[in-house]
């Protein structure tokens, strides 16, 4: 198994009498892009939020590079380090610029000097086009720019894993295409592994290797674009 990345053992979750996660055994290879796929109310936000312990399994484990990280003496923060989360409502910190946005994880959790973070951050923030909003606030900011700096937030950490909940949901085509394309430009010059919610199977057939299919709390169905 030298090439999963991330595995899950009958992970289980629960919202009082609510059984959310049902089971759920299934690995990740490294390098690849995976899109998670089901109706409402499946399970995929919550399989995603406790793969970065964002919310705490009832039960199973989680593994990434095969070391158990649901296991009480793990460094959570330090393993949330390799895997970055973006969501379908932004989550950027409006009290700060677009740079700040970037830069305060870098140099806070990475200990990487501020003017390194600052000349990524501006890198990052050019090929998307934002590279002039970078001494702006998020409030002046349209909902397609807003969601370009928080992908670019995740970025900036360079993680081994790239998580992203329906991250165009609502955008028009165009800011679509531009966010998924250059998660795809990323993904090709890093070779990180993403793992991609949505509900457009046009997105799926253009940047997936493999669907996996969420239904009744479960996997329905893991396997390449073509077969699902």
């Amino acid at each position: 198994m030298t090439d999963v990345i991330l595995r899950t053992e009958n992970l289980e979750k629960r919202f009082g009498q609510l059984e959310v996660l049902k089971g759920i055994t299934t690995a990740i290879r490294r390098g690849e892009v995976v899109s998670i796929i089901g109706p409402s109310g499946g399970g995929k936000s919550t399989f995603l939020r406790c793969l970065n312990l964002l919310e705490t399994p009832d039960g199973g484990k989680v593994f990434y590079k095969e070391q158990d990280v649901t296991a009480a003496k793990l460094n959570i923060a330090q393993y949330r380090q390799s895997i970055g989360m973006v969501f379908q409502h932004f989550n950027v910190f409006p009290n700060m610029t677009v740079l700040e946005n970037v830069t305060l994880a870098p140099v806070l959790e990475k200990k990487v000097s501020r003017e390194q973070a600052r000349t990524e951050a501006m890198a990052l923030l050019e090929r998307v086009g934002l590279g002039g909003k970078a001494d702006e606030y998020p409030r002046k900011l349209s909902g397609g720019q807003k969601q370009r700096l928080a992908i670019v937030r995740a970025l900036a950490m360079k993680p081994r894993i790239l998580v992203l909940d329906e991250p165009a949901a609502g955008l028009d085509p165009e800011g679509r295409d531009d966010i998924l394309s250059e998660v795809k430009e990323y993904h090709k010059k890093t070779g990180t592994t993403v793992l991609l919610v949505s509900h457009s199977m046009e997105d799926i057939a253009k940047y997936a290797n493999r669907v996996l299919v969420m239904s009744n709390k479960k996997i329905a169905m893991y396997d390449t674009v073509e077969k699902v």
